[in-house]
């Protein structure tokens, strides 16, 4: 078996990694041996990375047998539309939350790339250089959507000779996934595991992530917080409360850069908490992103995928009832409309990297006001906005406009839906005592290097740090 590297090698985004099996014959006299992708993401964060998101020529998509899907966040599914628009027609095996988060996420993906290609057309056309292209289109995503093949957590599914998937409980969003791969061959079985995201273990909504106790002999793990464990969640919902009150003192504005996957339903959840629990009285909150809004309706479908407690909340009609200031906002009219809104009040918008989407015009409109808030939510890769930004810049650069920080900056980490250092350690530890290989992926080269140490010392297991482009031969 070789596996190579295509994306989130020393770095959080494009996950992609192809699987290739010796080819040969059976004693039956049919071909073994097959070719798939584990995820296949786009590359976020800086012009370096995004300059990355092409399908590499080492992939071939139509000698593909198949791709599977651990979720649907765009640095997992993003590159999708363009391995279906160079041919290939195999299927997306995935669950099928996945499948309908992934059309959504890739769709507006799409949308995004257009509006943001048109306006950057329309300042070069003035400027006198040629148009640009949008990576992917509507279209594009439409093609690789009609590919998805749904399958449920622990259904063990052939993909080729001697290969089988399963896919279990990943705990990151809803219906993510780590993908268990079995190799059958002359009497010899082989496991195989790749984590896709872990999420954390005793967050709302979301089911714990899957133990995986069997004799495992290779991990693709990510490391996202590999050098560091999340703020614990009750301190960081301390702060969280705290700066609405704050807001509600200042009669300020409350922006959050928002994934609309998972971190928006996460926040609804917690103010809806902060309204029933009296810490403020409610005030208005405004989502303002369309793909928000249909996410929450794929989550209120797949209730069955969702923790004891969220399901309960959901049946009961509490929920709703906590969020009566909630007001949507989905058309272009409605978003611009909120920079005559006063506060205080909510804004939540994508994207959650704050590398596009309608954060950045409040952000235009409203980080040079001190009375305003800030709260970062999320992950924010290198040289992106939002990095910037919670490491204390003043001044920040958005569609070309140079804007004065004075409002309130604050970066709160335990909110994170990935794992973090002694979580990934613990989901680790069911498969430590057959001495694996570990391969870390999806992260930074800092949080790698912290986690292989921990690793060692803990297991005594040697992590590998693999490049992009590197082949690991199994």
């Amino acid at each position: 078996m070789r596996i190579t590297v295509y994306g989130a090698a020393n770095d959080v985004t494009g996950s992609c990694h192809l699987v290739e099996t010796e080819s040969g014959l059976s004693p039956a006299g049919t071909k073994t041996g097959c070719r798939f992708l584990i995820d296949c993401g786009m590359f976020q964060g800086s012009e370096k990375l995004e300059r990355l998101n092409y399908i590499p020529k080492g992939i071939k998509p139509n000698s593909l047998d198949a791709v599977v899907l651990t979720h649907g966040h765009l640095d997992h599914c993003g590159r999708l539309p363009l391995l279906a628009a160079q041919g290939y027609k195999g299927p997306i095996y995935c669950t099928e939350p996945t499948a309908r988060i992934a059309q959504l996420v890739m769709t507006d993906s799409a949308k995004i790339q257009e509006e943001d290609t048109e306006r950057e057309n329309r300042k070069r056309a003035e400027e006198h250089l040629p148009p640009l292209e949008p990576l992917y289109g509507v279209d594009a995503v439409e093609k690789a959507c009609k590919l998805f093949k749904p399958m449920p957590y622990g259904h063990e599914l052939n993909i080729a000779e001697g290969i089988t998937i399963k896919l279990v409980e990943a705990g990151h969003i809803l219906g993510s996934a780590c993908v268990e791969i079995v190799s059958s061959s002359n009497g010899t079985r082989r496991e195989f595991v790749f984590s896709g995201d872990i999420g954390q273990w005793n967050v709302p909504i979301l089911q714990d992530p899957a133990e995986i106790k069997d004799n495992v002999q290779l991990v693709f793990m990510e490391s996202t917080y590999g050098e560091r464990n999340h703020r614990d969640l009750s301190n960081t919902l301390e702060e969280f409360r705290a700066l609405l009150r704050q807001a509600v003192a200042q009669k300020g504005k409350v922006l959050i850069p928002t994934f609309a996957v998972g971190r928006a339903q996460t926040i609804l959840f917690y103010l809806a908490e902060a309204f029933r629990n009296k810490v403020i009285d409610p005030i208005p909150i405004y989502l303002d992103s369309p793909m928000a809004i249909a996410a929450t309706e794929i989550y209120n479908k797949f209730v069955s995928f969702m923790d004891d407690e969220s399901t309960q909340l959901q049946s009961s009609g509490e929920l709703q009832q906590d969020l009566q200031t909630l007001k949507l906002c989905t058309t272009v009219e409605e978003s611009k409309a909120l920079n005559q809104v006063d506060g205080p009040c909510v804004i939540m918008a994508g994207s959650g990297m704050c590398n596009a989407g309608r954060i950045l015009h409040h952000f235009q409109h409203n980080l040079s006001s001190p009375e305003n808030i800030v709260m970062i939510v999320g992950y924010q890769p290198k040289g992106s906005l939002g990095r910037s930004m919670v490491d204390g810049a003043k001044m920040v650069k958005i569609m070309r406009e140079t804007v004065p920080v004075r409002a309130t900056v604050r970066g709160l980490g335990g909110f994170s839906a990935h794992a973090g250092q002694q979580d990934l350690l613990k989901w680790l530890e069911h498969m430590a005592p057959s001495k694996p290989r570990v391969v870390l992926v999806h992260g930074e080269s800092h949080a790698m290097d912290e986690l292989a140490y921990l690793i060692k010392d803990k297991f005594g297991i040697v992590a590998e740090k693999p490049h992009l482009g590197d082949v690991l031969t199994v």
